[in-house]
């Protein structure tokens, strides 16, 4: 008994010590909880000296959290966070180029084209319309085909967005209306937009959930949300406008000025694997890896076909400019924080 008790707290010290040994991984991200907890354990199973700390939050807030921060990083990395914030980060020198083992087999479109990339994509999320079919019907609401077709006034009153920003779907919706529309009939559709808008959310997917609730028939969202209502029951269809949507992708990086770049790297490493882009496939359709399968129950179509050619740099270069105009004409309706 006293040697087998001996080895117990032998093999606890070990423990003890291996646990104090592991290096720990500040990481920013804006994934939603359930997907960080999947990426923790499928990293840490692979890296078990290592451990990831997530700071999770909207992407406006993050973004905001790393520029307040710069020179002064509290975290290693991101995992996780709207591109058009990263080009962002980069123009700003906060992030620390690096390209992972395998960079050759990620998409050209999902990597930031330097070499090494100062961040490589993960996976997109696509704009679509979240329509209550049931409650559209009790207010004889037709469904829409067109952006345009949003600016009939008997959708007055009944439409939910995302505040561009707070949540990178909104600001991708902007940003794409003025790309397709051109900076004059885009200000002017958002102008009309806005007296059919209730409010404003600062999340991304809360206007699908909203709709999805029969808060309001119909929320301005992204297609994942629309497919997640739909498995859990709602009455909710995806719809993609007949000019196209925006879109945004999710990036990973090293934060320039991290204390822990080897433990850094290794995240990156991880970030741009088949085994990372398998569970990004889990709960998108858009991968950073061809020939990975996603097999998403409910999910709309059309929606690779909708995806505009977005220019990024733009979007990001232009964001404090847009916002500007966009908080001063619309902010009347933005929810409470």
């Amino acid at each position: 008994m006293t040697r087998w008790w001996a080895a117990i707290v032998g093999m606890l010290a070990a423990s003890a010590a291996m646990a104090q040994d592991r290096t720990r991984l500040e990481v920013y991200s804006t994934l939603e909880i359930e997907n960080l907890n999947d990426f923790k354990k499928a990293f840490e199973a692979e890296n078990p000296d290592i451990e990831i700390q997530w700071n999770r939050d909207s992407t406006g807030v993050v973004t905001a959290k790393i520029l307040a921060e710069q020179g002064q990083q509290r975290a290693d990395a991101i995992w996780g966070l709207a591109v058009t914030s990263m080009l962002l980060l980069d123009q700003r020198g906060l992030l620390e180029p690096y390209a992972p083992k395998n960079l050759a087999a990620i998409k050209p479109a999902f990597r930031d084209p330097a070499n090494p990339p100062a961040w490589v994509g993960m996976e997109a999320w696509v704009a679509a319309v979240c329509f209550n079919t049931i409650e559209a019907g009790k207010l004889s609401l037709p469904k829409p085909q067109s952006w345009f077709d949003l600016l009939d006034p008997r959708f007055k009153g009944k439409l939910t967005m995302p505040h561009p920003a707070s949540s990178g779907t909104g600001y991708f919706h902007v940003s794409a209306w003025i790309q397709m529309f051109g900076e004059a009939r885009a200000w002017e559709f958002m102008d009309r937009l806005h007296d059919n808008i209730a409010v404003y959310e600062h999340s991304g997917t809360r206007p699908c959930r909203q709709a999805a609730a029969g808060e309001f028939p119909v929320g301005i969202s992204y297609e994942l949300a629309a497919a997640s209502a739909r498995q859990k029951g709602a009455p909710i269809e995806g719809l993609m406008m007949k000019e196209g949507g925006g879109w945004d992708m999710d990036a990973a990086a090293i934060l320039r000025g991290t204390k822990k770049p080897e433990a850094a790297r290794r995240l990156m490493d991880f970030a741009a694997s088949r085994r990372a882009n398998e569970l990004y496939a889990s709960f998108v359709s858009q991968v950073a890896m061809a020939g990975i399968a996603s097999n998403i129950p409910d999910y709309p179509a059309g929606v690779a076909e909708s995806m505009i050619r977005n220019d990024f740099a733009w979007a990001s270069e232009n964001r404090t400019r847009i916002l500007s105009e966009w908080t001063k004409r619309y902010e009347g309706k933005a929810a409470k924080k």
